[in-house]
């Protein structure tokens, strides 16, 4: 199990969000390399990097940053946000990313997701992200009018082998985590998940840890980190104890 310190992007700037509002965004650092070496530097050995202006808009206006996160720190990345054709996938594969995130083309272009998965295996990860169980899209914008319980038992059968599942009614809250939820999830899935969204206290990793790898195989946090409930390196400590 591993922890993934979160870096969002949007109008090239290190923020959060609250509950994936565009309107209730905080700046933690003008210059997210900077900000992904400073976790470096702490311990960490995987990065969730996510471009919020392209998954709003679907053009992934940030490429050359998370390009030059990749080739600044040497760490594991995991990247989402407006990954929405091949050639998206294509050239973060070609700069170093680990991990692509799909999230809006699982629920719009399902063909596409198969396809990604077939293509490029390991390296695809679905992105669900739920509000009261339905499927989000477009950056949170809009509902789908799927079931995420639905589309998260369909994911095996696509090829698919990592799942991010964000509650979104949690995120950015540090209102703590359901980590029952994050067990029926891991289930319908049929692997392991990595779990995000209202991480607030060290009790929620181990909450999260004591689900065991079968369940839980990461866990990105982001704000809890920013604001200081919690170091990077007491997180690891938590999650290795």
């Amino acid at each position: 199990m591993y922890l993934l310190p979160a870096i969002d992007l949007l109008d090239g700037k290190a923020v959060r969000l609250a509950r994936g509002d565009y309107a209730a965004v905080t700046v933690y650092n003008e210059d997210p390399v900077e900000q992904a070496c400073t976790f470096k530097a702490a311990g960490a050995t995987w990065l969730h990097v996510v471009d919020l202006d392209g998954a709003r808009s679907g053009i992934s206006t940030n490429s050359p940053i998370i390009e030059r996160i990749i080739a600044a720190t040497g760490l594991a990345v995991e990247v989402g946000g407006g990954v929405r054709s091949l050639e998206t996938i294509e050239r973060l594969k070609q700069a170093g990313a680990s991990r692509v995130v799909i999230g809006t083309k699982l629920v719009t272009a399902p063909d596409f997701a198969r396809a990604a998965t077939r293509r490029y295996g390991d390296l695809i990860c679905a992105g669900v992200d739920a509000r009261g169980g339905e499927v989000a899209i477009e950056g949170w914008r809009a509902g789908s009018g799927v079931l995420a319980t639905e589309l998260i038992e369909e994911l095996k059968a696509w090829g698919v082998c990592h799942l991010v599942y964000t509650d979104i009614a949690r995120d950015g809250m540090q209102t703590g985590i359901d980590a029952a939820a994050y067990e029926r999830i891991a289930k319908g899935a049929g692997f392991p998940v990595t779990a995000s969204g209202g991480i607030s206290t060290l009790d929620d990793l181990r909450a999260l840890k004591a689900l065991g790898d079968t369940h839980i195989e990461g866990v990105i946090t982001g704000r809890a980190l920013y604001e200081g409930a919690f170091t990077l390196e007491t997180a690891l400590a938590a999650l290795s104890d």
